[in-house]
């Protein structure tokens, strides 16, 4: 593939070159293997993925770093994508708001076609550029705008990517192809280079697979460098029903090696916020100063208990 960057809207045709296309020669004889061998194969060609994901950590640690500079100053995180890309960027912006609170509009994904075409596949849309540029007509200053495109030259998503540059906004491309024809329009390229699919062209294996990964590793950095979590425990979760009601006392038990009892009641005082009765249960404060405390740091639960263990605090 060319590496010249193409004319905004006008992408090569050259698909025959895209490493996630091509034909896996590891897999030639697919069709006349036996049911397990078949799904051997499939496993062995997943097993690229993580180790494509780590090349590109580095890259990522500088996106969500950007990307929590912009939310901790009001903006936003916006998701691009088409197929099976844009579905796994839904599935994971919807999964953050009960799993960290994150309030509804932080981290949005949009999807080539809407919501219709999540569970009907309309796969003609990804290939207008003009339709990236509306959907990221609601871009603005101080967001964070991320393609995710397996191929690396989804038009829907250079359209995305081409606005958010003449905004000067911030944006970043995750794909599977070792030379993506949009990287020219995006500052942070992680390029997890999984090669060809043990099904040629079906990148909702092994690149989607990938893809996920870096998607769910992203937001979940993110929300940890936001401050919604403490150690490894997820002090954000906002729980809608009984298990995750459970789950809130096993959390708190967990932090403070406090009983049932003690952290139902600590919660029951803090009426059900669990980063309010952990920074209660932690400092010996009330439910009243946890909770300023924590409005204080942002939410973040070891910033408002160094504060509240201050020598001066009351």
């Amino acid at each position: 593939m060319s590496s010249e960057n193409p004319t905004s809207g006008q992408l090569s045709s050259a698909w025959l070159d895209i490493s996630t296309e091509v034909r896996n020669p590891r897999t030639l004889d697919l069709d006349r293997r036996t049911t397990l061998g078949i799904l051997e194969a499939l496993n062995d060609e997943d097993r690229i993925a993580p180790e494509a994901v780590r090349q590109v950590l580095p890259v990522m640690a500088l996106l969500v770093d950007a990307a929590a500079h912009a939310v901790s100053g009001g903006g936003r995180v916006h998701y691009f994508g088409a197929g099976t890309s844009g579905r796994l960027g839904i599935i994971d912006a919807a999964e953050l708001m009960p799993t960290f609170n994150l309030p509804e509009g932080v981290v949005i994904a949009h999807h080539a076609g809407g919501s219709a075409a999540l569970i009907r596949a309309v796969e003609n849309l990804e290939d207008s550029w003009e339709a990236g540029i509306a959907d990221a007509a609601d871009v603005r200053a101080g967001d964070v705008v991320i393609g995710i495109a397996a191929s690396g030259r989804t038009p829907y998503v250079g359209g995305a990517l081409d606005r958010a540059r003449r905004l000067n906004v911030p944006t970043a491309l995750m794909t599977c192809a070792e030379d993506p024809e949009l990287g020219y329009l995006a500052d942070f390229v992680l390029a997890a280079d999984t090669g060809p699919e043990a099904l040629a062209g079906s990148t909702r294996l092994k690149a989607g697979t990938a893809q996920k990964m870096m998607l769910n590793s992203f937001s979940t950095a993110l929300m940890i460098r936001l401050g919604k979590t403490w150690s490894n425990l997820m002090v954000s979760v906002l729980a809608t029903n009984e298990k995750l009601r459970a789950r809130t006392v096993r959390i708190l038990m967990e932090a403070t090696g406090e009983g049932e009892e003690p952290c139902r009641a600590a919660l029951a005082g803090a009426d059900g916020d669990l980063k309010v009765a952990l920074a209660a249960m932690l400092t010996g404060a009330g439910p009243g100063p946890s909770r300023e405390a924590l409005a204080a740091s942002g939410g973040d639960v070891r910033a408002a208990v160094e504060t509240l263990t201050l020598p001066d605090a009351v």
